[in-house]
């Protein structure tokens, strides 16, 4: 097969969910396959850490550097070469060409901006309501993450589930349980972080329910009587002032520490040095955190809603999002039973080691082969 793969995510969008798996995929298809062609499609100023083989070649396209991601991949790449037979899309389907030269598939994440629009932003709905049903018409195939979101997919677009494909998500190589005393001493180091802390990671959007947890934290201390920390660790989005106007409401400011943006080299450290990892949000197509959490060896807290349940696996405590109550006993619970603790983090790190991003890649390629008999 001679395979184009739009690899701009991979460089622009680092860090993120889309970002991760789009290097991944890259990284472990040039590592696994020798024998199909590929033309990896990247930006001018792009340089991968990957020793590509021989049936790899980079094009480079054109870029208009612009302050939304949204907007920058959306700009089409125009497929000269007629030798590409099938061509990848991993953002959401987003800069698909609209002149179809070859076999079309998309990764296509979730639906979110169709189920709560108002949690993204104005320039991603718009390129997902206008634009994004056209792009799905010219699809000969649609990878998805989870069977959840095939689910949604199907029921959204009306598109035909034996043509929807799931591959799960992994955590990178670079999760893997670090010593605890090193941990919280590089964090304090780097992040001004000091004493136990309980861990969220993500986005700031309000699905990710960042108000529903720091609310479920002040019930905590006062059960817990114990000095222990919330760290809301991401990139402050317009949230961030609401979030907290909210701790100071609840007199709990000083117990919630908004580091913002962790170095990638520094995260397995972060997991690895909190208490555990609370993942409350109201809606995922995969979510990546619980896994890494849990290859760090740390308890998780997840929702029992949308794609949560099928990424976890009955490896950690699961809870109503829109219950503050609820988050918060099961904190109590994981902190003060040491047996619980312990369980969770044994079962937690059995389930991450079940993922792996060679067996998404391999599941990826036995997709392609499908697509190109069709």
């Amino acid at each position: 097969m001679k395979i184009g793969i739009d690899g701009r995510a991979a460089k622009w969008y680092r860090g993120t969910g889309i970002g991760t798996y789009t290097y991944q995929l890259v990284k472990c298809l040039n590592k696994l396959d020798l024998f199909n062609k590929y033309m990896l499609f990247i930006p001018q100023s792009c340089n991968f850490d990957i020793n590509f083989n021989r049936n790899f070649k980079l094009k480079n396209i054109t870029e208009n550097i612009k302050t939304n991601f949204w907007d920058e991949v959306n700009i089409p790449n125009i497929l000269m070469d007629k030798d590409i037979e099938l061509y990848h899309v991993p953002q959401n389907g987003v800069g698909l060409p609209i002149d179809k030269r070859c076999k079309f598939v998309i990764t296509l994440h979730d639906v979110i901006p169709y189920k709560m629009p108002e949690t993204v932003s104005d320039r991603y709905l718009k390129i997902f309501l206008e634009e994004l049903p056209s792009l799905i018409n010219l699809c000969d195939g649609i990878i998805t993450v989870s069977k959840y979101s095939k689910e949604d997919i199907s029921k959204t677009f009306n598109y035909p589930k034996d043509k929807i494909y799931v591959t799960h998500l992994a955590a990178e190589d670079i999760y893997t349980p670090m010593d605890k005393y090193i941990s919280k001493t590089l964090i304090n180091q780097h992040y001004s972080i000091q004493g136990d802390f309980i861990l969220y990671v993500g986005g700031f959007s309000p699905r990710k329910n960042i108000i529903g947890t720091i609310e479920a934290f002040a019930n905590l201390l006062q059960r817990l009587k114990k000095d222990i920390k919330l760290v809301v660790a991401g990139r402050k989005g317009k949230s961030y002032d609401i979030y907290i106007k909210k701790a100071q409401e609840l007199g709990v400011e000083n117990n919630v520490i908004f580091p913002g943006f962790i170095a990638m080299e520094h995260m397995p450290y972060l997991y690895s040095a909190a208490e555990l990892l609370v993942y409350p949000s109201f809606y995922e197509g995969f979510g990546l955190p619980p896994i890494e959490a849990m290859a760090c060896g740390v308890p998780v807290i997840a929702s029992n809603t949308t794609s949560v349940p099928e990424v976890v696996d009955n490896s950690a405590i699961l809870i109503d999002p829109q219950n503050a109550d609820d988050i918060c006993e099961a904190m109590y619970r994981v902190l003060s039973d040491e047996r619980l603790y312990k369980e969770l983090k044994v079962k937690g790190f059995s389930r991450a080691s079940s993922l792996s991003w060679e067996k998404t890649s391999i599941e990826t390629l036995e997709v392609y082969k499908k697509i190109m008999l069709t």
